[in-house]
């Protein structure tokens, strides 16, 4: 089970007059899942939590932030990618390791150009469950960046073949 938490952004695009009302449509593979919209807001604070189902292969989250728009299509803000295999990998190592209690940090994920890291990221491992926290930088647009708590519990098993 995979859950993201989408705490906030930051300095997102105006797409209305002054202001916008954003909100934030998260997909992974066929599963999509959105925030609440904030009106009037380019600081928004969500701290939703949005739920997954992780299959093998381990794919990449997509994030949309969208202008909630009355009378006409929703206005692009921007969009992310994360690539969930770090954190993964790191909770596969935590099952290897039998690592269940106590708050450890066990890798740290840097921005590069595979990535919409706005900073660097840790995954850690809090009371057995591996937890990730994250800034993404949007993509397409002037500015906006969003926050989010990435928590896997019961990674999915590595298929391993028998000979």
């Amino acid at each position: 089970m995979l859950k993201v938490t989408v705490v906030q952004g930051k300095k997102l695009v105006v797409r209305d007059f002054k202001s916008s009302d954003p909100y934030v449509v998260v997909k992974l593979g066929n599963q999509t899942a959105k925030t609440k919209v904030i009106n009037s807001c380019l600081n928004p604070v969500w701290n939703e939590e949005l739920s997954f189902s992780l299959t093998e292969p381990v794919g990449v989250l997509n994030f949309q932030v969208f202008d909630k728009d009355r009378f006409k299509a929703d206005d692009k803000m921007g969009h992310a990618h994360l690539s969930l295999q770090p954190l993964v990998s790191v909770a596969r190592l935590r099952q290897i390791l039998g690592a269940s209690s106590g708050d450890m940090t066990l890798r740290k994920v840097i921005p590069d150009c595979d990535n919409c890291l706005a900073v660097d990221s840790s995954i850690s491992c809090i009371n057995g469950e591996v937890v990730q926290d994250v800034w993404l930088r949007l993509s397409g647009v002037e500015s906006g960046e969003i926050e989010l708590k990435i928590k896997l519990s019961n990674p999915p098993v590595a298929q391993s073949k028998v000979v």
